[in-house]
């Protein structure tokens, strides 16, 4: 393939789905993924769990995926991998299993931060936002506000101090005895409430969040109505989640238009997993049409963790000459 057209094989690996995807000329042409329902009787991801099922799934995932995009290992040009942030033992899998491969095929290797990848999901389909633009992250692990100046050149405005807006989700859910993952339960029961109940918004700097204090701010609230009503929760159940993701949706949207404001962009986008939660969607759309933004969402399979998002990454940095040593490891805490 001439250099303008690589063909190049992603891996992402760094939490508890298994991903890979082919990327032909900046096309996607296969994505798959496997997920791990291994984890659902904990409440919450086993990393040592996920590193065996990533060690599973990974090889039948890549061969299957190569069958999809109707090419064989040899047309390869390079493999990409997830170097971090994420899970230390689920990203050694994907890591080394690139690497591996990509010694046996001699073909260089593309190591791509999650983070970056999640912004750069919306350059997979058109129409695409133009540079320069803010992009809202919110992931199980991460929230941050990212402007982004070029295809590979992203800068963190703002991010969370200590829980992530998934986590924050999750947690609420577990409080409210809704298994696990929560944040899509709790999506799912709040279209049928109302949300009309309030908890504590944190006061921190203009770009940052912080989400730590909602779960205290909550599980309050649910101890001092359960004293009156021991079935508080079942009871009203769906407006509970409905004030939670109210809650969530309003800390994010209220940083992101102030962050737009103050940088004069009008071109503005969310990403990463909580970006597929249905209120977020809509609201942030009416928000941009109040304040006559330009509104870019992915579709739901590049929001959640994928390795599409990890092939376009890897298609810039191709053409870029942007490549990684054979030497490389994973970094659990790779900072964007």
């Amino acid at each position: 393939m001439t250099q303008q057209q690589p063909i190049v094989l992603a891996i992402e690996s760094s939490c508890d789905d298994t991903a890979s995807a082919v990327i032909i000329g900046g096309k996607i042409v296969a994505n798959l993924q496997a997920n791990q329902s291994i984890h659902e009787d904990f409440g919450g991801v086993v990393p040592e769990l996920a590193s065996r099922e990533h060690m599973k799934h990974i090889l039948p995932l890549v061969n299957e995926c190569l069958k999809r995009a109707n090419i064989n290992k040899e047309q390869l040009d390079a493999i990409a991998f997830t170097r971090g942030p994420g899970l230390v033992g689920s990203l050694i899998v994907g890591v080394n299993f690139a690497k591996a491969m990509a010694i046996g095929l001699d073909i260089p290797i593309v190591d791509v931060n999650h983070m970056q990848a999640h912004v750069a999901a919306h350059y997979i389909d058109e129409p695409t936002p133009q540079f320069p633009f803010l992009c809202l992250t919110v992931s199980g692990g991460h929230t941050q506000i990212v402007k982004v100046t070029d295809h590979l050149q992203m800068e963190v405005l703002g991010q969370s101090l200590d829980d992530a807006a998934g986590e924050a989700f999750d947690k609420a859910a577990k409080l409210f005895g809704l298994p696990y993952p929560g944040g899509p339960t709790i999506d799912k029961y709040a279209q049928q409430g109302k949300a009309i109940f309030e908890f504590n918004k944190p006061k921190v700097g203009d770009y940052e969040f912080s989400f730590s204090g909602l779960k205290t701010s909550i599980l309050r609230f649910i101890e001092k109505e359960q004293r009156q009503n021991e079935n508080f929760v079942e009871d009203n159940i769906h407006d509970l989640c409905a004030s939670v993701q109210n809650t969530i949706v309003d800390i994010l949207l209220e940083k992101l238009a102030l962050a737009a404001k103050r940088e004069g962009i009008n071109q503005i986008a969310i990403a990463g997993g909580v970006s597929a939660n249905s209120e977020l969607r809509k609201r942030f759309e009416q928000l941009g049409k109040e304040n006559g933004w330009q509104t870019f969402i992915p579709q739901f399979e590049y929001c959640t963790d994928n390795a599409a998002m990890i092939a376009i990454v890897a298609h810039y940095k191709y053409l870029a000459g942007d490549f990684a040593s054979q030497s490389v490891g994973p970094m659990p805490r790779l900072k964007l």
